[in-house]
């Protein structure tokens, strides 16, 4: 959407309230030395700890490559976005009320800011309805098989939020908009309704499947995973891509692994959402899953941000699709691989199984 002119209140109140601290540790890996935090550059090829960043000055300075400024500064150099793009990002981020320099233009720039808004509402408010359901009669199939077929304790599942989608085809939908009173649309672009090709009216997307909500680095619900309980196909369904969520820039657990990663200096990629939860549940917190797609040079980069030595484990399903994803990702970064940008490696489990089969094998 095209920005219009912000007034200079709006972007006062975003340089009082946006922390230096807060947004950089997104996107860098900050360790505290003294009274300022070090990490590796994103702007280069930072082989060690060049990149100061101060709370008191709420600035960045790289002592290398010379880059430096304030959070804005920041994410519009990291993001190649306009100067107007990231105030109304940390505007949204630290709830400052936007204004603009032309009047007529507000109304309508605040309704696009408020779908944004409304979209992160109704998907978190999504995770807490299938939450619930997990722990009513209609859920109690999905619970046991989280427990028993998949021998995860029930602080693992609260940790990772899990939920059911009930059985019928309307529940969600009389429950966000009937009950609660979304707007159609807003549900429907969040990806948990579906139209129906005829006869008019919605349906839910999920339906009788066991729920795994999908977060953003800041730990915010932007999709779903759903895995089927039944012979229904797909085994696994799922969110389609919305305004909040691309499963192709999306790394499922990266939210809960980033301070392992950088603890462990490396991260281990597998194939599926229980195979993240186990290999946590077992202890290995640096364990992320690309989302139904092969692993990409922008997922890979992400990891890396984490990780001084550049360390990324592949640790696929030792059948037939694993092999062929372990190679499709290997080709996808050869060229980071050969400009010794990451140190990859493949991890083989012997038998054909995946990491959650082998674990509940070797650790019953």
């Amino acid at each position: 959407m095209q920005v219009p002119r912000l007034h200079p209140d709006t972007i006062e109140q975003v340089k009082d309230r946006a922390d230096i601290v807060d947004v950089v540790s997104d996107h860098v890996v900050l360790r505290k030395q003294g009274k300022d935090f070090v990490g590796l550059c994103p702007f280069h090829d930072d082989k060690s700890p060049s990149f100061s960043v101060s709370p008191s000055k709420q600035f960045y300075y790289c002592f290398s490559c010379g880059a430096g400024g304030n959070a804005i500064k920041f994410l519009m150099e990291l993001g190649k976005q306009s100067f107007s793009e990231v105030v109304l990002g940390l505007a949204r981020r630290y709830q400052v009320s936007v204004q603009t320099m032309e009047p007529a233009q507000r109304r309508e720039f605040q309704r696009k800011l408020s779908l944004r808004e409304q979209l992160y509402e109704v998907v978190a408010l999504t995770a807490r309805f299938y939450e619930h359901a997990l722990y009513q009669h209609q859920g109690q199939s999905a619970l046991s098989y989280l427990k028993t077929s998949r021998h995860l304790k029930a602080e693992t599942i609260q940790q990772f939020q899990l939920g059911y989608a009930p059985g019928g085809w309307q529940v969600l939908y009389d429950y966000l908009v009937g009950e609660k009173h979304y707007p159609v649309d807003v549900v429907e672009q969040a990806g948990l309704i579906v139209p129906r090709q005829s006869g008019g009216g919605y349906y839910d997307r999920f339906r009788d499947r066991l729920m795994i909500p999908i977060h953003d680095l800041q730990g915010r619900v932007i999709g779903f995973g759903g895995r089927t309980l039944s012979d229904a196909q797909p085994k696994y369904l799922n969110s389609p891509d919305t305004e909040l969520f691309d499963k192709g820039k999306t790394l499922f657990g990266l939210d809960k692994a980033k301070q392992a990663i950088a603890k462990e200096d490396c991260a281990i990629v597998v194939e599926g959402y229980f195979d993240v939860i186990a290999l946590h549940a077992a202890g290995l917190h640096h364990a992320v899953a690309s989302l139904g797609t092969a692993l990409n040079v922008g997922q890979v980069k992400q990891l890396l941000r984490y990780t001084d030595s550049k360390q990324v484990v592949l640790n696929f399903d030792a059948d037939t699709a694993g092999t062929k994803a372990a190679n499709r990702a290997i080709g996808e970064v050869a060229e980071l691989a050969y400009g010794g940008d990451v140190q990859l490696r493949v991890l083989n489990i012997p038998s054909g199984k995946d990491p959650d089969e082998y674990l509940q094998t070797y650790t019953a």
